[in-house]
């Protein structure tokens, strides 16, 4: 009896939880809902005590939380205090690796590159080469992502490494001396970069870190030394990043002051502008971007304001949709709370966040291209690999990539800049303009079709007579 009432203080406890702590602004729908509440009181009362196998109440109350945030969209979250905890200490500026990359091969933790310039590198770590013990620790049955966890760690720390390498003669791996290795912040390469045909320069960017700026700046920097007449900056399959870097990147081609994206929630507060505030380093450089299903967040962010601000000509398939803000809230208990507050919105008021589970509105979020270029994803895949499957071997030299994956979307982007992009961008004008002159057009004609009200009523009461 006793374990029976102490079940209903937590879910009625839970529900206090939720109109006080989770939505303060909804004490104006507690009355229209308080049935639900009770029911959902009596719901985690009956589960308590009939359900096959033993529950506690802890446990449920925290699935009932988790749901009612999960239930808001796909970015918002509850963050238990261990979650909430790891949360608030990954500073991932503030850690350090070792310069591997890394991959799980026949069950084992394998080396695929070392980084140059990194300690990994430097100590002479070989592709193909096993990491078996961290610090002592046997890694060898322990997911990827937590091998990963255990060699990172402070800048400047030490940390032990056991590998062993394949004898070429006997075929058989050898365990060697053990590395001791002294962490450091490691700067992967998020920028590659050629000439093209015709003096047209290519970028791609990998992802909007705190150094992609800069290295995006080392690029065009080295592109226009060779003679650089027009760029092609290819954003497929980047995940996004930080927004000053998206911002950072789109000034460089775009005027002081222009409008690059802007945030709105429903409270006035979460409303914030982010414009330019330097001029363009390259204004006139004729210019196309590349996006496909992989480009996100950032990524987004830019292709929208580089073509709402007819500064570029966007070439392959609709991008993923992924530009919302997220606010983290501490909670009473430790625990957290990563709720979205506000969406992103390019300068002509497009929003990018694209809503998967309302079929209604497939045709909302996400960039369009403006020309459209469909590739098989697996096809896109290829043409990336050819940058990722680069191995820095010790001692040798820097490898080239070798491009030879059929890449359509990059040939008419290339077709687009031969013939000039500004004809696509005047055309595009055009066909907006002719829009709104249509609607313009239609709602005038609505309003003269619509009989007036005096009119209308007139009528009906003719008609009841």
């Amino acid at each position: 009896m006793k374990d029976k009432k102490s079940t209903k203080i937590a879910a009625w406890a839970a529900v206090i939880f939720f109109i006080g702590t989770l939505f303060p602004y909804a004490y104006s729908a507690v009355d229209g809902g308080l049935k639900q509440l009770r029911t959902f009181v009596n719901v985690v009362e009956y589960v308590k005590e009939n359900y096959v196998e033993p529950t506690d109440s802890d446990t449920l109350i925290t699935g009932a939380i988790r749901g009612v945030v999960e239930e808001l969209d796909d970015f918002s979250q509850y963050l238990e205090p261990k979650e909430y905890k790891a949360l608030k200490s990954d500073t991932r500026g503030d850690f350090g690796g070792l310069g591997l990359r890394l991959s799980k091969v026949d069950g084992f933790v394998t080396v695929m590159s070392p980084m140059p310039d990194t300690p990994a590198f430097e100590a002479g770590v070989m592709p193909g080469d096993r990491v078996l013990f961290v610090d002592d620790r046997d890694i060898t049955d322990m997911p990827l992502d937590e091998a990963v966890d255990l060699m990172r760690g402070p800048v400047g720390t030490k940390v032990k490494i056991t590998m062993s390498r394949k004898n070429e003669k006997t075929g058989e791996y050898e365990t060697l001396p053990d590395y001791h290795f002294k962490r450091q912040k490691i700067v992967p390469e998020v920028v590659y970069y050629r000439m093209l045909e015709d003096n047209i320069g290519y970028i791609y960017l990998v992802d909007f870190s705190g150094h992609s700026t800069e290295e995006m700046e080392k690029a065009l920097k080295a592109l226009t030394k060779q003679g650089m007449k027009s760029l092609v900056l290819d954003l497929r399959f980047n995940p996004g990043g930080l927004l000053t870097g998206a911002v950072d990147v789109a000034e460089l081609f775009m005027g002081d002051n222009q409008l690059v994206v802007y945030t709105q929630g429903r409270k006035p507060e979460f409303y914030q502008e982010f414009t330019t505030g330097a001029k363009a380093d390259y204004p006139d450089l004729p210019l196309v971007v590349l996006i496909n299903q992989g480009s996100a967040s950032a990524s987004e962010i830019v292709s929208g304001a580089l073509q709402d601000n007819d500064r570029a000509v966007l070439v392959g398939q609709r991008s993923f949709g992924k530009a919302s803000v997220q606010q983290v809230l501490p909670l009473n208990d430790g625990a957290g709370l990563r709720l979205t507050v506000a969406k992103y919105y390019t300068p002509k008021g497009r929003l990018i966040q694209r809503d998967y589970r309302d079929k209604s509105k497939a045709d909302e979020g996400g960039i369009f291209p403006d020309v459209e270029v469909k590739m098989k994803s697996d096809d896109e895949v290829k043409i990336f690999m050819q940058y990722n499957n680069l191995v820095y071997i010790p001692g040798q030299e820097t490898p080239k990539a070798d491009f030879t994956a059929e890449d359509p979307v990059l040939d008419k982007a290339v077709e687009i800049l031969k013939e000039g992009p500004e004809k696509i961008i005047a055309q595009k004008a055009q066909k907006a303009q002719a829009q709104q002159e249509k609607a313009a057009s239609d709602k005038a004609a609505s309003a003269q079709e619509q009989p007036s009200a005096d009119n209308a009523d007139k009528q009906d009461k003719k008609e009841n007579k």
